[in-house]
C-alpha cells in the first residue's frame, strides 16, 4: 500500500481533478475489504489481480470524483461479492457508477442531469463489440439526460499500442473493439462526449459530428508494480468544455507524469501534450481537433 495509507497518493492532481463541474475516472479494480481471487494459478509466474481497501474510495471523493467505470479487465478480480462492495462504495460515496451490463450512472452538474454508460470487451460488462446493443443503451441514457458521457476499456496494450486501427483490434487472440466504429456508433446514438482507456498509453483525439471522442488518456495513478517506462508513464487530464447540445467548445491536455512507484504530478515538460497532439493528426488527419503548443485544443474551423 502506498504511503500515508494512500491519503496523499493524489494530493498533486487533486487541483486539477477538482477544477471541474464535473469528473471522470476509470476505476481499474474492486474496492473491497475481502473476497478470494480465482484469477491467478497456483503455479502462475506473473499475474495481476487488483484489490484496493474499501477506505481508499474516500480518497477518490477527496479529490473530486464524480463518476466512475467499473467496466474494465480488473473489475471482476475479486468475484461478485467485490463487485458489489464496490458499487455499494461508491454509492455511499456520492460517486456514480457504470459497468455491469444495462447499468448507466447518473450525476448532477448545475441544472444538468449527466449519464455515465461504460463498456468493456467482456460481457460481463456493457459489451463495447455489439454496436447495435451499446446504441441502444446510449439512446435509452439520452431520453432521460442532458448529457450522455461514454467511456470504454478496450484496444491492444504496450507502448506499441499507440494508434488506433481502424479495424478490429486483437490483443491476447482476444476482440478488444472496433474502437472507430464503436465511437461513431454511440455518437449517432446521443453521446456527447467519449473517453477511452485500456492501452496504458495515450492515443490521439477526433471529432465526431461535433463530439469528442479521446481514444485514450493512459495509465493515471497505477502505484505499484507497474511498468512506466517511456510513454507508459506519460498520462493526462483532459479537460472538456461542451455547450448545452453537449458538443465540443474547447479543451485542454494537462500533462501528466507517474514518479516513483507511481504517484502522478502535473509534467513540467508536457509530454503529454507534444504526444497526443502528434498521434491526432497522424491517426485522424481530417477529424481532429486543433491543439496547441499550450495544450489547449478546439475544433478544426
Amino acid at each position: 500500500l502506498p504511503p500515508d495509507d494512500g491519503a496523499t497518493l493524489l494530493a498533486a492532481v487533486t487541483p486539477l481533478l477538482q477544477d471541474a463541474d464535473l469528473t471522470f475516472v476509470n476505476l481499474e479494480g474492486p474496492l473491497c475489504d475481502g473476497g478470494t481471487t480465482r484469477k491467478c494459478r497456483p503455479d502462475s509466474e506473473v499475474c495481476y489481480a487488483f484489490r484496493t481497501p474499501t477506505r481508499y474510495g474516500r480518497h477518490l471523493q477527496a479529490a473530486g470524483v464524480d463518476l466512475a467505470s467499473t467496466a474494465n479487465n480488473h473489475a471482476g478480480d475479486f468475484g461478485q461479492t467485490c463487485r458489489e462492495q464496490t458499487e455499494a462504495t461508491l454509492d455511499a460515496l456520492g460517486i456514480a457508477w457504470s459497468g455491469p451490463p444495462g447499468t448507466i450512472g447518473t450525476a448532477t452538474a448545475g441544472p444538468f442531469r449527466v449519464a455515465l454508460v461504460a463498456f468493456h470487451t467482456s460481457r460481463s460488462s456493457n459489451y463495447v463489440n455489439d454496436h447495435a446493443q451499446a446504441a441502444e443503451l446510449v439512446a435509452a441514457a439520452q431520453a432521460t439526460h442532458d448529457l450522455v458521457v461514454v467511456s470504454f476499456h478496450g484496444g491492444a496494450e504496450g507502448s506499441g499500442a499507440l494508434h488506433v486501427p481502424d479495424e478490429m483490434e486483437l490483443f491476447h487472440e482476444e476482440e478488444r473493439g472496433h474502437l472507430r466504429a464503436f465511437a461513431r456508433a454511440v455518437v449517432a446514438a446521443g453521446a456527447d462526449v467519449v473517453i477511452g482507456h485500456g492501452p496504458h498509453v495515450p492515443r490521439g483525439m477526433e471529432i465526431v459530428d461535433g463530439h469528442l471522442v479521446a481514444y485514450s488518456l493512459g495509465n493515471f495513478a497505477t502505484y505499484g508494480r507497474f511498468n512506466l517506462s517511456g510513454h507508459l508513464g506519460t498520462s493526462l487530464v483532459l479537460e472538456v468544455v461542451l455547450d448545452d447540445a453537449g458538443r465540443l467548445v474547447q479543451g485542454r491536455i494537462l500533462p501528466v507524469r507517474q514518479r516513483g512507484r507511481g504517484v502522478p504530478e502535473p509534467d513540467e515538460e508536457g509530454r503529454a501534450i507534444a504526444l497526443v497532439r502528434s498521434l491526432s493528426q497522424e491517426d485522424f488527419p481530417t477529424t481532429a481537433p486543433v491543439i496547441a503548443a499550450d495544450g489547449s485544443f478546439v475544433p478544426r474551423p
